[in-house]
């Protein structure tokens, strides 16, 4: 390419122009019935090359420039995210999980980990002492399952948990935020027991 695509606009200008007269010549001699003008030289010559191309795109992007279409894009005059030292072959995909907050990928190990993490605001968010229950069983299934490392990855030091106490432990966080809900001004509910005052 040369320096100045002007030039080279300019060139393709002709180049283009001078083809359109060619065809205009083929169309004369198709009518008039001449067969040399259905031969595949002729049609070659009248296709546009990569070079032909390349200079239209270069000179699309030079007025697309001076017309100011790539002034304040986001990130101008700023490095490009990513570009560090070491070579990772799995950026892509790190970029992929950052930007669209992706969760539940990756080994077995470390998703328990971070289930664990937040075991107790899951079942919280559980209605029934029997959903609580199933809850805590599927995890201890999928607790046992990764400790048998078929899918290879880190080892799992995620304990299992005990189903009764975890449904126990939520009952009480239950009656915990009814009663705050209800506020410090409001006693608490009378139990009628079997004993009573005389």
């Amino acid at each position: 390419m040369s320096e100045d695509p002007r030039l080279e606009a300019a060139r393709y200008r002709a180049a283009r122009a001078a083809r359109a007269d060619t065809e205009q010549g083929e169309d004369a001699a198709e009518a008039s019935g001449d067969p040399a003008a259905d031969a595949p030289e002729a049609q070659e010559a009248a296709a546009p090359t990569a070079h032909d191309r390349a200079l239209y795109v270069e000179t699309a992007i030079q007025q697309a420039i001076r017309r100011g279409d790539f002034d304040d894009l986001p990130g101008a005059g700023k490095p490009l995210e990513g570009l560090g030292d070491r070579h990772d072959p799995d950026w892509w995909i790190r970029r992929k999980i950052q930007t669209e907050k992706l969760t539940g990928l990756g080994p077995p190990a470390l998703m328990l980990r971070t289930e664990a993490a937040q075991f107790e605001d899951r079942l919280d968010a559980l209605t029934r002492a029997a959903d609580v229950r199933a809850h805590v069983e599927d995890f201890n299934r999928r607790v046992v399952d990764a400790r048998r490392q078929l899918l290879g990855g880190p080892p799992v030091v995620t304990p299992t948990r005990d189903p009764e106490a975890d449904v126990v432990a939520w009952e009480e966080r239950r009656a915990a935020r009814a009663a705050a809900a209800r506020g410090p001004e409001a006693s608490p509910p009378r139990r009628r027991g079997l004993f009573r005052r005389r």
